[in-house]
This record gives structure tokens, C-alpha cells and sequence, in this order.
């Protein structure tokens, strides 16, 4: 899979054995294949945009599942794995777009949008492809993510140990297990933003930069607490849990609505959305008892 941080593509060669509460993983080989600057920009060219042209669409989800087959094919090669030797690929794609109804003006249903053709997959590696799996959630009633909720169910409880599994990407996310191991109490939930207003203000910012490298930007800088308390006041946070977003809300635009024409150093933006970010997803995991049962696991 390839997240919102847009950073490359993750690719895991695992053996799947069992069912249920007794699947045992066992992760073989895992690499992350870097996006070239080409790749990136092409899909930034209609990523999280509300407007874009349908031919861009269309090429981009061709193109970027056949870049992706050849991506797995490169690590099966660098692994001396034969493709006829791996059973099956299961394939999550890009996402381009996320709209849930709580979060998004004017749609009267969940939708999202992952592009990177599971059949491309299957042609150019040769091997069978699951894929698109968010619309499956959302035709079941979710907003197609976080998905991580049944693998961290299955292979990570533990019984008498709550658990919160945090996944920090271009969105904020985690996965809460009770240690009763009652799954009406299991919940996923995004936080709002991880990396994602980090990079885009650094790709805005520092020429050349995509993401702040060992925050050494961020540490070069004060966060600013009049922008800190701006970036904070979004309804989003005061929603019950389960919930999700995505850069179509927590972009650069956001940013400068709650800069208010402020003039702030750059490196001093960089330390507040880091700061932001840090701080939503501490207080979404201190508030785990808001849940909305409905939409929970």
C-alpha cells in the first residue's frame, strides 16, 4: 500500500496461516519502494483536489498500477522469489480522495476513492489481486477507513492488556483493544492530521524539501500558540468516535485560514503543526470512552 504521506510504496511478502483469533502472521521480506519526484507529482497533480480533470483520472489509475506491478516485481526479484511462488497480492492503491459525509459539505453519502487497477496488478505481475478494499467498508456502512482494524483484532490482542495500536501517517489513526477482548468494544478511529500538513508546508516552504527530515526544522523553530489554538478549533475534534479525514480538510488552505494573515516564520509553522499534530492524537487517545457504538467495530 501507498498512504496519504505519499513517501513510496510498502511492500510486505508474508506467510498466512489459520483463522479467526488464531491467523498467524509471519512477515518474510518488507521494503519500502521510494515515489520518484514523478511519480509524486503526478499524482499531487490530482490529489485531494475538489476539481480536476477526468483524463488525468483515468490515466493516473492505469499507469500507477502498472508502476506498482513493476514495483513488486522488482522486490520479488531483489528477494530471489519467484512470482509463480506467491499465491495472491492484496492491493489497497492510492487514495486521491476521501469524502465522509461528517466532514465533507454537500455529499449525501460516505465516499472515497483509491486509484491503482487491481487487474493492471494482476497483468503485469502475473499473480492474483485483491483490491479496493475501502468500498467494501463504506457499502457496509463505514467511511472506508482506517482499515487496520480486524488485522490488529486478530493478531494483536491480548487478553487483560488494553491495547491502542498508532499508526502516524499523512493522517493520524489507531486501533483500540480491551483487554476483555470483547469486539463490541474494539474501535478505529483517525486523530486528524500526522505528517500531511507537515510535508505540504515543507514542499511550500523549503524548495526541494518533501517532509522535515529528522524534524530538524521543527526544532529550529517556536511553536507559535495563537496559531496552535487556531489549527485546534475545528469541529472535527469534537466529533465522537469512529471518525475520519484527509487532506481534502487538513491542508494548506487550512493553515492559512487559521494563520489569519499572521506573519510567522516558516520554521516556527513547522514546529506548530508539529506540535498540532502531536497534540491532537495525545487527546484522542485520552478520550477513548467518546465513541459512537454505531459505528464502532
Amino acid at each position: 500500500m501507498s498512504g496519504t504521506s505519499l513517501d513510496g510504496l510498502d511492500i510486505a511478502l508474508c506467510n498466512v496461516a489459520g483463522s479467526g483469533t488464531r491467523t498467524k502472521v509471519v512477515i518474510n521480506k518488507f521494503i519500502t519502494i521510494p515515489y520518484s519526484d514523478d511519480i509524486r507529482k503526478r499524482i499531487l497533480h490530482i490529489f485531494a483536489k475538489p476539481n480536476i480533470e477526468f483524463k488525468s483520472l483515468s490515466e493516473l489509475n492505469a499507469w500507477l498500477a502498472i508502476t506498482h506491478g513493476n514495483m513488486i516485481l522488482s522486490a520479488l526479484k531483489k528477494w530471489k522469489v519467484k512470482p509463480s511462488n506467491v499465491d495472491i497480492i492484496a492491493s489497497h492503491g492510492q487514495t486521491v480522495f476521501h469524502a465522509p459525509m461528517a466532514i465533507t459539505p454537500g455529499v449525501s453519502v460516505n465516499s472515497t476513492l483509491q486509484i491503482g487497477d487491481g487487474d493492471h496488478i494482476a497483468v503485469t505481475t502475473g499473480i492474483i489481486t485483491l483490491s479496493d478494499f475501502r468500498q467494501k467498508h463504506i457499502a457496509a456502512g463505514g467511511e472506508g477507513a482506517p482499515l487496520a482494524v480486524y488485522g490488529d483484532y486478530l493478531l494483536f490482542s491480548k487478553k487483560n492488556e488494553d491495547r491502542i495500536m498508532l499508526n502516524i501517517g499523512g493522517i493520524g489513526n489507531f486501533t483500540y483493544l480491551p483487554g476483555s477482548l470483547k469486539r463490541d468494544k474494539v474501535f478505529v478511529t483517525d486523530t486528524g492530521p500526522g505528517n500531511t500538513m507537515i510535508d505540504q508546508a515543507m514542499r511550500s516552504f523549503f524548495k526541494g524539501k518533501t517532509f522535515d527530515k529528522d524534524a530538524e526544522i521543527a526544532l529550529s523553530g517556536t511553536v507559535n500558540e495563537d496559531l496552535l489554538s487556531e489549527l485546534k478549533k475545528d469541529r472535527f475534534f469534537e466529533l465522537p468516535f469512529p471518525k475520519t479525514t484527509g487532506p481534502e480538510q487538513f491542508n494548506l488552505n487550512y493553515l492559512n485560514k487559521a494563520r489569519k494573515g499572521r506573519s510567522i516564520a516558516k520554521e516556527d509553522i513547522i514546529a506548530t503543526l508539529t506540535r498540532f499534530s502531536a497534540d491532537t492524537i495525545a487527546a484522542a487517545i485520552n478520550l477513548p470512552q467518546r465513541i459512537n457504538r454505531k459505528r464502532s467495530f
